[in-house]
């Protein structure tokens, strides 16, 4: 596989988003290993920032952690809703890279990133998630509290079953991503 055929996706890691996540300077730390490594090797990195009416583009709470930043060039992506797809360039700017592999970073495992890895998917993209590199906030429902860090877990061992026929979805620490 090429280079350009893959492309790290940076998705959410945004001050606002991150607030009451589970091991927040881990993974920014990790997610900024593996884009450095990233642009060392030649493969591009897109940025997915999201905004709404509580978090307006330009905002605090809309910028990117400190010590994340894109390089000259690399692509942005805004978003309203947890599918990095819906209703933004992601398609077309994937297109202009000859993608056909994603790997995953950053926030809101179970909505974001999940959203994301499937749609990616059911696109036609092969999946790699950063298995810790991406995290979110404790959620609750119907008086049972689950960790960020479950949450994290149970992506973690489920991403598999995304997989469809042609379509490979795999699981690698930063570190051990291929590229």
């Amino acid at each position: 596989m090429t280079h350009s055929a893959t492309v790290v996706l940076a998705i959410d890691l945004q001050v606002g988003v991150l607030e009451g996540c589970f091991d927040v300077a881990g993974v920014v730390a990790r997610t900024d290993a593996l884009v450095a490594r990233a642009r060392r090797e030649g493969v591009p990195v897109v940025w997915v920032q999201h905004e709404e009416a509580e978090m307006p583009h330009g905002s605090a709470g809309w910028q990117l952690m400190p010590g994340l930043a894109p390089a000259w060039g690399e692509a942005m992506i805004r978003k309203t809703c947890c599918d990095a797809f819906v209703g933004t360039s992601l398609r077309d700017v994937l297109d202009g890279f000859g993608a056909k592999r994603l790997v995953l970073a950053g926030a809101q495992s179970d909505y974001c990133i999940r959203a994301t890895a499937q749609r990616g998917v059911t696109e036609g993209y092969s999946i790699v998630l950063a298995s810790d590199a991406h995290t979110t906030a404790d959620a609750a429902f119907g008086g049972v509290t689950i960790s960020g860090e479950q949450i994290v877990a149970h992506l973690n061992r489920s991403i598999g079953g995304l997989a469809c026929p042609g379509i490979a979805v795999d699981l690698a620490t930063h570190d051990a991503v291929a590229f």
